[in-house]
């Protein structure tokens, strides 16, 4: 008979626990900018409908990837939404765009598409909290890059952000991942790569305002540049937390650091 109540009892738990479990949706938007249509990536807690409006976090892509990419390789993802009670935003950055409106090429506006058009269309969409202190943006690698730099640009959208091995500064790849297709070649453009790299755009923050978490790992290629930025936000007095640990750059070191990022925002969140 106890052995009986044991099994009914397991099955009951296990029957419960798939029961709650984060919805995914795939979503079509529209960018007027670009003219095309834009699939996404949301992830709502189990208990969306019971609640009146959650906070946000845009999660980006790295270079190769696409919208999908994050939810197909983290599934923990949906343990996360319900864990901290967010929604889950992933946006298709076009497998190179860096994130940036395109001063080479009109036909990529995807810092338009992202801060202005994706997360308005979310709002109107989803019970989300329609202010920055319930909206956070990060990503991996180009995606962290693409964070940190539309929340340096646009602190009125974002009240946190962060970035995973991000390559915060394009200047040391100048044929590396298509960033001359996005802004003209280093040789030519120098002054225009540095001007979009992020650990130049420091003296846009106001101290404070912006909550930041940054992390890369000891063996990433992208070290040494996010050590740089760290020391650019120390000397502008920017509070921000910064985490070196063990780790290269792959999915092993991503799928462990985005959980403490969700942790931060979660508690951003709860605070503000």
């Amino acid at each position: 008979m106890k052995k009986y109540f044991f099994i009914a009892g397991l099955l009951f738990l296990l029957n419960h626990s798939n029961a709650l479990a984060a919805k995914i949706d795939t979503i079509q938007t529209y960018s007027a900018a670009m003219k095309k249509k834009i699939k996404a990536v949301v992830v709502v807690p189990d208990n969306y409908q019971q609640l009146k409006s959650l906070p946000t976090v845009y999660l980006l892509h790295g270079y190769g990837d696409s919208y999908d990419g994050w939810i197909n390789t983290v599934t923990v993802l949906k343990k996360y939404a319900d864990d901290f009670q967010l929604i889950l935003v992933c946006p298709d950055g076009n497998v190179s765009s860096w994130y940036m409106d395109s001063p080479v090429d009109p036909e990529w506006k995807y810092e338009t598409y992202v801060v202005t058009e994706l997360v308005s269309q979310i709002d109107q969409q989803y019970k989300t909290i329609k202010d920055r202190k319930g909206r956070a943006i990060t990503g991996l690698s180009m995606g962290g890059h693409g964070a940190l730099y539309l929340s340096f640009k646009h602190q009125d959208v974002y009240g946190a952000a962060g970035s995973m091995s991000g390559g915060v500064d394009m200047t040391p790849f100048p044929l590396k991942w298509d960033i001359a297709k996005r802004l003209g070649s280093y040789e030519q453009q120098p002054e225009r790569w540095k001007a979009n790299s992020v650990v130049n755009m420091t003296h846009l923050l106001i101290p404070n305002k912006l909550a930041l978490i940054i992390d890369c790992g000891r063996d990433d290629f992208f070290y040494n540049v996010n050590n740089k930025l760290h020391e650019e936000l120390l000397y502008h007095n920017i509070p921000h937390d910064f985490t070196i640990r063990p780790g290269a750059h792959n999915w092993d070191y991503w799928k462990n650091a985005v959980g403490f990022q969700l942790m931060f925002f979660s508690n951003f969140f709860n605070k503000a």
